[in-house]
């Protein structure tokens, strides 16, 4: 049995190598068990949705980059929120913006949460443990 089958994946929408590979280290430090899964940009995230559609494992939780090439952030999550099948979906907005119009546009858009990224590995640690509890393992998911 794949572990999918019992622990829901995590999808990661980050174009930056570096964060993409400190959130990955700090989940393995946790011993994450959900899979991470990683979107490089807008396009790879927003490619998810015909194969969630059509009844592959739905993430329990997608955490959303705003400055993302090709495709932003605010346009995957307005696209996510407009299918009737996605809109359950926790997005978690994981970001460097503190700029009002971006934290506005992100809940009024549907946003469950927005994390400014920490900049420190042991503070961004402590975010990951926080979302590996509250989203992989006390949030009830829709079924």
């Amino acid at each position: 049995m794949s572990s999918f089958a019992c622990h829901p994946p995590i999808l990661l929408v980050e174009d930056s190598p570096v964060d993409v590979d400190l959130s990955m280290r700090a989940f393995s430090r946790r011993k994450l068990v959900n899979p991470v899964l990683v979107a490089r940009d807008g396009e790879e995230a927003l490619a998810w949705i015909p194969r969630w559609e059509a009844g592959e494992l739905k993430p329990a939780v997608i955490l959303l980059d705003l400055k993302l090439p090709r495709v932003d952030g605010l346009t995957v999550l307005r696209e996510l929120k407009i299918h009737p099948g996605l809109q359950r979906i926790p997005v978690v907005i994981l970001t460097t913006s503190k700029e009002d119009r971006d934290i506005n546009g992100a809940y009024d858009l549907g946003a469950n949460s927005y994390i400014v990224k920490p900049v420190d590995f042991e503070k961004f640690m402590h975010v990951a443990q926080q979302i590996e509890l509250y989203w992989c393992v006390t949030n009830e998911l829709p079924r």
